[in-house]
């Protein structure tokens, strides 16, 4: 199978997955912001609606700022996704399809409920991170992953060279 189709086919699967635990966030919470419940010791069940970007940045009520917000999440995940055909290594394409399918599982909460549907709380030693969904863990792991394909690619360039003579030497 080719790289931009495993990309593609992960990119579906993170769509897939977040849409439906976020269903059934939205169904056991009547759509209402609830109390949290411990899943461990460190993450709490939550719901938030979040009408910004990361950490509630550029929040919006308005219309005209959703809109906005939708369009720019539209425009990266399709220079992602333009990125995702051009992958040449297996790592940037699981990468590329796990952010890809993060940033429009993202969109499709804005488009369907004017926010994104956040609902794990992480925390511990009394401080908490923000409140995130499956979509958002699989973009961080997703550039997780190209961070550490960035790093090994010199690496293999190097090796590769190395057995080679300098240009013009013999």
């Amino acid at each position: 199978m080719k790289l931009p189709a495993v990309g593609g086919l992960i990119a579906l699967a993170v769509v897939l997955v977040d849409q439906i635990v976020k269903a059934g966030v939205l169904a056991r919470s009547g759509r209402s912001e609830v109390n949290p419940t411990p899943l461990g010791p460190f993450l709490d069940l939550t719901l938030q609606r979040n009408r910004g970007i990361s950490f509630s940045l550029f929040a919006s009520d308005s219309a005209l700022g959703q809109a906005a917000l939708l369009s720019l999440t539209l425009a990266a995940t399709g220079l992602l996704a333009w990125w995702l055909f051009r992958s040449r290594s297996a790592l940037s394409a699981v990468g590329l399809g796990l952010i890809v399918g993060g940033a429009l599982g993202n969109a499709i909460d804005r488009l369907a409920h004017g926010a994104v549907i956040d609902y794990l709380d992480l925390h511990a030693f009394g401080r908490h991170f923000f409140v995130f969904n499956i979509a958002d863990a699989a973009i961080n792991i997703g550039v997780a992953l190209l961070i550490l394909d960035l790093l090994l690619v010199p690496r293999a360039l190097k090796s590769r060279n190395q057995g080679s003579p300098p240009h013009g030497a013999m």
